[in-house]
C-alpha cells in the first residue's frame, strides 16, 4: 500500500496491483463442456507438462491457468482463444470487485477472531481472562452449530466491493485502487468492472 495525492491537496490510501495482460486460453460452451466459461493464463514458465503443452498449442507456457464463469450464465463476451486482456479497459474513477484469500492468521482465540471483550482481571478471574465463557444451556447436550469457538481464522476466499480505480499505469501494467484488497503481498486476486 502507498498514497496518492490528489489535485485538490486531498491523501489517499491506494493499494498498486500488478495487473499483467492475461491471454484466453479456452472458451467453454454448453454445447461442448455443459456450462460456460472462459478460461485464461497469465504469467511466464521455463517448462510445462505434454498435455498442457498441447492444450495450449501455440499460445506459450503460463504460470497461471484459470476459469471464470460470466455473470451472465448463457452468454459468452465477444471472446475468441488467443485475445488478450489487459488493464487498458480500466479507467481512473471505475469500480471495481476485488476477490482473493486472506492473510492466514492460524489457530486464534475468540478475542481475535470474534471480537469477544474477555473477562475482568479481578474478583476470582485468574486464568480466565480471554476464555470463552458459557457456550450455552445444558438441555440439548450438544454444542450449536454456528457457536463462535476458538479455531482457524484467515485464508479464506473473500471479496472487497466498489472499490475506487485511482491510477492505471499501463507502461508498469499496474493498477492503484483506493484502500485494501485481501491477501499477502505476491498473492493472486480477481478484479472485476462492477
Amino acid at each position: 500500500m502507498t498514497q496518492n495525492h490528489r489535485s485538490d491537496g486531498r491523501v489517499v490510501p491506494v493499494t498498486v496491483v500488478k495487473a499483467e495482460p492475461c491471454i484466453v486460453t479456452q472458451i467453454r460452451t454448453i454445447d461442448r463442456d455443459g456450462y460456460v466459461a472462459l478460461q485464461v493464463g497469465t504469467g511466464a514458465r521455463k517448462r510445462t507438462s505434454k498435455p498442457i503443452a498441447g492444450h495450449l498449442k501455440a499460445l506459450g507456457t503460463f504460470s497461471r491457468l484459470r476459469e471464470f464463469r460470466p455473470a451472465m450464465t448463457d452468454k459468452i463476451p465477444d471472446l475468441k482463444v488467443g485475445d488478450k486482456l489487459d488493464i487498458g479497459q480500466f479507467a481512473a474513477g471505475d469500480k471495481v470487485n476485488v476477490t482473493g484469500y486472506s492473510k492466514g492468521r492460524g489457530f486464534q482465540g475468540v478475542v481475535k477472531r470474534h471480537g469477544f471483550h474477555g473477562s475482568p482481571k479481578t474478583h476470582g478471574h485468574k486464568d480466565q481472562l480471554r476464555m470463552p465463557g458459557s457456550i450455552g444451556a445444558t438441555a440439548p447436550q450438544r454444542v450449536f452449530k454456528g457457536m463462535r469457538m476458538a479455531g482457524h481464522m484467515g485464508n479464506a476466499r473473500t471479496s472487497v466491493k466498489h472499490l475506487e480505480v485511482v491510477d492505471v499505469n499501463v507502461e508498469k501494467s499496474e493498477l492503484a485502487l483506493k484502500g485494501a484488497v485481501p491477501g499477502a503481498r505476491r498473492s493472486l486476486v480477481l478484479i472485476q468492472a462492477v
